[in-house]
């Protein structure tokens, strides 16, 4: 389909350009948050902090808002892109597509305190916790990516790839 036809497709959603953060405390745990519909408490899953890009800001600053903006994080020292991801998914009354990458970051400050978030956020974010590798592994909760335990397995053997790496498209 030219562009300019995709452009006029009522039925094509735009791609939100999301910046996502890996962080990693010194005993190597992963922060995730613990998320909801914002009307049905009961459908929660955990995910990595971060979110849309805004105005004309890059990927790294969108990370870096956001992961202050979720969890109050300041001191974080901001690493490489670990990997890439496309996915479309139901939340809040609408489907959502997003490209999605995901940095890689540590930080010894390990308290948070989400004290911007939106309206939507507020209405669909209960708080975060700290994950080791082999809780995340035995979890029997949803957890995005799906495969997070095994990458950041991955990732603790191995260190960041070289370039990042392409996931599998994600699509509830």
């Amino acid at each position: 389909m030219p562009a300019e036809a995709a452009d006029q497709d009522p039925g094509r959603r735009e791609v939100r350009k999301v910046a996502r953060v890996v962080l990693l405390d010194p005993q190597d745990r992963v922060l995730l948050l613990h998320g909801h519909e914002p009307d049905d408490p009961s459908e929660h899953w955990w995910f990595t902090p971060g979110g849309g890009l805004e105005g004309d800001e890059t990927h790294e600053q969108a990370a870096l808002r956001e992961l202050v903006e979720e969890t109050g994080i300041t001191e974080v020292e901001l690493g490489p892109v670990l990997w890439r991801r496309s996915c479309s998914f139901p939340f809040a009354g609408r489907r959502w597509d997003q490209d999605e990458w995901y940095f890689l970051a540590r930080t010894a400050q390990t308290a948070t305190a989400a004290t911007a978030l939106t309206e939507l956020e507020r209405r669909s974010v209960a708080g975060s916790r700290w994950w080791t590798c082999g809780e995340l592994t035995e979890a029997h909760e949803t957890v995005y990516p799906t495969k997070l335990a095994g990458l950041l397995r991955r990732l603790l053997d191995e260190g960041p790839p070289a370039t990042p790496e392409v996931l599998d498209t994600e699509i509830v």
